[in-house]
C-alpha cells in the first residue's frame, strides 16, 4: 500500500510517499509537518528513508523521522547531509512488498533518482517527472536542462506504457496513463 502521508498538508513540502509491506519504506520525508505523528497515525512500522533527492523539501523532516524510528536513510550521495547508505545507479532497493530498480536522473539535482517496478507497475518519480507533463526545475543549483532532458528519455525507456502509477514530488500522482505524461514531460522540456 501506497499513501501520501504529505496530503493535505498546507506547508511547503514535497510529497512523503508511505510504501507499506515486507519492508516498510518512506519515500522522502517532506518537511514542516507531523511526518512521524502521521506514519504513527497508520501504525506502522518504518524500515528505511529514500530519497529521490535531498532538497530541503524533500529531506526537512528526515531528521526527527530517523529519531523517532530509529531507521537509517538511503539515497545516491553519501556526501549529502542525512544520506547514511548509497543506492546505485540501477540497484534494486526493496520498497514494500516489491523490487524497485533505482535510476540515477540527474537534470534537478545531480543526486536525483527516480524508483521503478515493473511488477508492481510504479514510478516514484521524484522531481523528474509530474502530472500533465510537467517537469523538474532547472534553475537552481545543479540544475541542467540538458540533463533532465536525457534523465526523463531514460525513464520513458525503462518504464513501459502500461505503467499503472506515477507517484511525483510535488501535486497529485497519476494514475491513468501515466507512460502519457512522461512522453509529455519529455516534449515539453525540449521545448522550454
Amino acid at each position: 500500500m501506497i499513501t501520501n502521508i504529505a496530503r493535505g498538508v498546507q506547508a511547503f513540502t514535497s510529497n512523503a510517499f508511505l510504501v507499506e509491506g515486507e519492508r516498510t519504506v518512506l519515500v522522502d520525508t517532506g518537511s514542516n509537518f507531523d511526518a512521524v505523528g502521521r506514519i504513527r497515525e497508520r501504525d506502522a512500522e518504518l524500515d528505511a528513508v529514500v530519497l529521490t533527492h535531498t532538497h530541503h523539501d524533500h529531506v526537512g523532516n528526515l531528521q526527527s523521522v530517523e529519531d523517532a524510528f530509529g531507521v537509517e536513510t538511503w539515497g545516491f550521495d553519501t556526501d549529502q547531509p542525512g544520506v547514511d547508505n548509497a543506492i546505485a545507479d540501477e540497484e534494486t532497493v526493496r520498497l514494500g512488498d516489491h523490487a524497485y530498480t533505482a535510476l540515477h536522473t540527474p537534470g534537478h539535482k545531480n543526486d536525483h533518482l527516480c524508483f521503478y517496478s515493473s511488477a508492481a507497475s510504479v514510478l516514484f518519480a521524484g522531481d523528474l517527472i509530474f502530472q500533465n507533463g510537467s517537469f523538474g526545475r532547472t534553475d537552481l543549483e545543479e540544475g541542467d536542462r540538458r540533463r533532465l532532458v536525457e534523465s526523463i528519455d531514460r525513464v520513458r525507456d525503462t518504464v513501459d506504457e502500461h505503467l499503472a502509477e506515477m507517484h511525483v514530488g510535488h501535486g497529485p500522482s497519476v494514475t491513468t496513463d501515466p507512460y502519457q505524461d512522461v512522453e509529455l514531460a519529455g516534449r515539453a522540456a525540449r521545448m522550454g
